[in-house]
């Protein structure tokens, strides 16, 4: 099965879809499958809008809602998670996964689906320790706070996900796992990004909450995106019985939809030809939500998961067969994930904008019929109930204080940083100005049957490089207007030299500025930026 994967999406549909279908006229055959790692941007309107984590100088609709209105279909079955760009309040209505157009599938928080046999797993949002004990305290309308918390990791959802058993194909997460850089080609990634060294030196860069799901899961590849820049990396998991085969987990990270970036890669997945051709359920996942559904917590109270403490009653909320049998006559043996979708929202009309459109806190009838189905709670139902009794959500006194409600006695798991505090978004990713090129870039099909060995420098640059052959995308693929207006351009780091096929090497691209959590300078130069989907960290009167 041919599987593509791109990395920042930034609402660039159209410009994905035709790098697709240029990679299947030059490539062996058509794309099955298409994985997107976040920042996917589903915007449907302009209230949507207003719910992305960006100034609204950088709020753009983009193409998305004209695949949400049915004006276009997405040629290719589509499954992405979240980032920290996006229209959360859509992704919000989907805690569970499901539709956001015809063809294209929301993981959820998190979640496990199979396609063709092949088990495909995923987490959304990127990590922030302050934020990952918490419940999911956050509807709209959001605040300045919890504009940005909406989209962090909590620990419910990585406590779920270890209660996996069953082997896991391929596992997708916009940031990356803590670590991973040290089993790639690590010189090579430091050359192109080098302020990435003070955190890869002191193992601070990337979420820890990852790096415990890759060492749990041991998928067989596992995507990212988030920093901007292509890295490929081959972990090899240590075995805890001798008897054990060692297991092997090939990494790539990916680069935004741009032109002459490597946002998108294709790779020949084995999958198994008697299985369907749709969209399933994973019936391991669907009892795992099940047993945990009491956990559920729409709080900003901080708390820890069950654990074999002895403060406990149960920890272990592993699927046992008698589990799954009992989810699978719920579901009358059949997994299919429904053709459910239905608009929520109104869609945006060019020709008639509404900028006042009002923000409510929606019930989507395909989350609805899941929890009914599976007999789970719909959490944003206890939300709203949360809101009517207690006024949790929404503009009141106190939800400003990020570290309000902290019950305090026991201590995070991970350092606790600061860094929601400051006046610059650290969740952003602070890119100099992006130079303007006729073509883009897609990495096609590569032979990744690699030995499953930890790697050397030169290993590491040997398997990066068999991500890399390289194609030259469609003309159509060059900067917009809307990407073009208001800022001077920067001339450092200029590459716009023909692209050689095939030849395997990485393309000079311009570098970017990555706010550390952990080390913050106490000043920053402003830097004007002009491309829709380098967003600047906050409104100069916004604070987090």
């Amino acid at each position: 099965m041919r599987v593509a994967v791109a990395g920042c999406c930034h609402g660039e549909l159209d410009k994905i879809y035709e790098t697709l279908a240029l990679a299947e006229r030059r490539g062996p055959g058509p794309i099955d499958l298409l994985l997107c790692c976040g920042d996917f941007q589903a915007v449907r309107n302009e209230a949507d809008l207003r719910c992305m984590a960006v100034p609204p100088k950088y709020r753009h609709m983009q193409t998305f809602y004209r695949y949400y209105s049915g004006e276009k279909k997405a040629p290719v079955l589509t499954i992405f998670i979240g980032g920290n760009h996006e229209a959360s309040n859509h992704l919000q209505e989907l805690p569970y996964g499901g539709w956001v157009a015809p063809n294209i599938y929301y993981l959820g928080l998190a979640g496990v689906v199979k396609y063709r046999g092949v088990r495909i797993g995923g987490i959304s949002g990127i990590f922030k320790s302050h934020d990952y004990r918490k419940g999911h305290f956050e509807c709209p309308p959001y605040n300045a706070a919890t504009i940005r918390s909406i989209y962090h990791v909590r620990n419910i959802e990585v406590y779920k996900l270890k209660q996996l058993k069953q082997p896991m194909d391929i596992f997708l997460s916009h940031d990356w796992p803590r670590s991973i850089y040290h089993y790639g080609n690590k010189k090579q990634l430091l050359k192109t990004k080098s302020f990435f060294r003070q955190e890869v030196e002191n193992n601070t860069l990337g979420s820890p909450a990852a790096s415990e799901l890759l060492e749990h899961l041991k998928p067989t590849y596992w995507f990212s995106a988030h920093l901007h820049v292509k890295f490929a990396a081959l972990m090899q998991h240590q075995t805890i019985d001798k008897g054990q085969s060692t297991k092997a987990t090939k990494f790539l990270a990916l680069d935004k939809c741009l032109p002459h970036r490597d946002f998108l890669q294709v790779i020949e997945v084995e999958h198994d030809p008697s299985a369907p051709g749709y969209l399933e359920y994973d019936a391991e996942w669907l009892t795992i939500l099940r047993a945990t559904n009491d956990l559920i917590n729409v709080t900003e109270r901080l708390w820890n998961m069950p654990e074999n403490n002895g403060l406990h009653t149960r920890w272990d909320y592993s699927a046992t067969k008698e589990a799954i049998n009992e989810v699978l006559e719920k579901l009358n043996h059949d997994l299919k994930v429904p053709n459910n979708f239905s608009m929520t929202a109104a869609c945006y009309d060019p020709s008639k904008p509404q900028t006042q459109m009002q923000l409510v806190h929606r019930i989507n009838p395909q989350t609805t019929e899941f929890c009914a189905q599976l007999g789970i709670t719909d959490i944003n139902v206890r939300l709203q109930k949360a809101k009517e009794d207690q006024h949790l959500c929404g503009d009141y006194e106190g939800q400003d204080d990020v570290e309000g409600n902290d019950s305090g006695d026991e201590p995070s798991e991970y350092n606790t940083d600061t860094s929601a505090l400051s006046s610059i978004n650290p969740d952003e990713i602070m890119l100099d100005e992006e130079e303007e090129y006729d073509d883009s870039i897609v990495s096609a099909q590569s032979d990744l049957n690699v030995p499953s060995v930890e790697l050397s420098s030169d290993q590491a640059s040997d398997f990066s490089a068999s991500f890399s052959d390289v194609r030259i995308l469609p003309s159509s693929m060059t900067v917009s207007s809307d990407n073009t207006s208001g800022s001077p351009v920067c001339k450092e780091g200029n590459s716009g030299d023909p692209v050689d096929l095939g030849d395997g090497k990485d393309l000079t691209t311009v570098p970017l500025k990555r706010l550390s959590d952990e080390h913050e300078p106490e000043q920053r130069k402003k830097i004007k930026r002009r491309n829709q989907a380098i967003y600047a960290a906050v409104d100069d009167n916004d604070t987090a």
